[in-house]
């Protein structure tokens, strides 16, 4: 970037830098680089200081010196999100405070099967410490190895376990948040029932960090399934794939707790792309599925609850072909096929990606309209869609022409989105499922939906954050 960031007055960085110490104050270029670069390099940005607070009363003590001063605040977690909600402006005057020192798991409680956690904990600490306690933390996510619990709870992260266990808005029990005056709202309670009055807290989840700062979560926990099943299937449709989701769901209930759906584009570019994985099949199907059973009872359960699901979608001719996981191995490389799809796009040239979702019933209708949408854009685009059929989310991604140049093919991102984006507003959907809104989809949500609800929504902003110093630009 050529761009040289606004200077903070130097008195005024001083008195930050001194709430978190010299070592925990980024000021040189090269350690604040990786704060102002995200996975898609779609959102640069530019800071001439990151803050990395290492208790919730350090991060009281900034937001109330920012509100004091009018200075901008950015939270930022794992950086691992996906429309630059993490990601400053490029004035330069805005200050990047990073989660990450936040990071202990503060309490296991296993008889109400709930966990304290600060807001850096990353993902996957969190899945490994449940799991040594023989629970399970079902969030599941592509990026768990890198991203936070905060950040998963300020996007309402969703991911593959949300078919049964719902997005991380419905894993949430508590919050402890910062508000920009420095105030904290202690409610880190463990209740599953609670009237007392508005529910605080799911304000804050999916609000990306622009009414306040979540440091600390009450999470829920769940009982080690005592068998676990993974199967890969090839189908001829997504009217297949639906006609054996439904299928799945009546036999194993809430014991399906995974139905992926993929075309065959995203999982060639994987064959391609990425070393050591193989073909799950023997032979080529047009749409693949990957779906998973959890039984509390035991792994005979669970066995018998697949191959009954697979054996119904073979005789009623919805599965041509599958394979069940003989082992973790086996059901680690499945995994990898579907968690890798992301990452295989890149090879390919540019990238313009949808997050959208439409009712479950309405996802064969979808993938038909859009695609013929996706053509007449421009002809030749290459649609990669793949994702959590179960829930009715669908990451419909669509890859440049071949041989088309990068940049010629990204100028169209705006009349893809809006031609994609329209389908689904035809069939009551939304565009964005579980990513977020962040700077990607501000413009956009601010001009479809309902104005009273932009107008609730900017009357909640002032009255939590009438200095406007939180994450400016995003969302609202």
């Amino acid at each position: 970037m050529d761009e040289t960031p606004a200077s903070l007055d130097p008195g005024l960085v001083d008195r930050f830098v001194a709430i978190v110490g010299k070592h925990h104050a980024l000021t040189a270029p090269q350690d604040i680089a990786p704060h102002i670069e995200e996975p898609r390099g779609l959102f640069g940005g530019l800071t001439s200081l990151v803050l990395k607070p290492g208790s919730t009363e350090e991060v009281s003590r900034i937001l109330k010196l920012a509100t004091e001063t009018g200075t901008p605040i950015v939270p930022q977690g794992g950086n691992t999100g996906l429309v630059g909600g993490q990601m400053p402006d490029a004035t330069g005057r805005e200050v990047v405070l990073s989660l990450s020192r936040l990071n202990r798991i503060r309490e296991i409680d296993l008889s109400s099967n709930t966990a304290v956690v600060e807001a850096g904990v990353v993902l996957q600490t969190l899945q490994e410490a449940a799991d040594v306690n023989d629970r399970l933390f079902p969030l599941s996510l592509a990026s768990q190895g890198s991203c936070q619990v905060g950040g998963n709870l300020s996007s309402n992260a969703g991911g593959i376990g949300a078919l049964a266990y719902g997005t991380a808005r419905d894993l949430c029990l508590g919050l402890e948040v910062v508000l920009p005056t420095g105030e904290v709202l202690d409610d880190l309670r463990k209740l599953k029932k609670d009237n007392t009055g508005y529910d605080l807290k799911n304000l804050f989840i999916g609000a990306e960090g622009t009414l306040g700062i979540i440091t600390a979560a009450v999470l829920k926990l769940f009982p080690k399934p005592k068998g676990r099943e993974l199967a890969w299937a090839g189908v001829g449709s997504p009217v297949a794939a639906l006609a054996l989701f439904g299928a799945a769901n009546d036999r194993a209930g809430t014991a399906l707790t995974a139905f992926e759906l993929m075309e065959r584009t995203p999982l060639d570019f994987v064959l391609k792309h990425i070393p050591g994985v193989q073909p799950p099949l023997a032979g080529e199907h047009p749409w693949h599925v990957m779906l998973e059973i959890s039984s509390g009872r035991s792994a005979e359960d669970a066995r018998s609850l697949m191959e009954e699901v697979l054996a119904e979608g073979f005789e009623a001719g919805h599965v041509a072909d599958a394979v069940i996981a003989q082992n973790e191995t086996q059901a680690l490389a499945l995994r990898h096929l579907r968690e890798a799809m992301s990452e295989a796009q890149r090879p390919e040239g540019g990238s313009i990606k949808h997050d959208i979702s439409v009712p479950v019933a309405a996802i064969p209708e979808f993938i038909q309209r859009a695609g013929e949408a996706v053509q007449e854009v421009l002809p030749g685009s290459r649609v990669v869609c793949f994702g959590h059929m179960g829930d009715g989310n669908l990451h419909y991604n669509v890859s440049q022409p071949v041989g088309m140049d990068r940049a010629e093919y990204l100028a169209h991102y705006r009349s893809m989105n809006d031609a994609v984006h329209a389908v689904v507003r035809e069939l009551h959907g939304s565009f964005s499922a579980e990513h977020g809104i962040g700077r990607m989809k501000r413009e956009e949500l601010i001009a479809t939906q309902p104005t009273v609800a932009t107008d609730l929504m900017r009357r909640v902003k002032a009255a939590f954050d009438p200095a406007g110093i939180m994450n400016p630009g995003k969302v609202i």
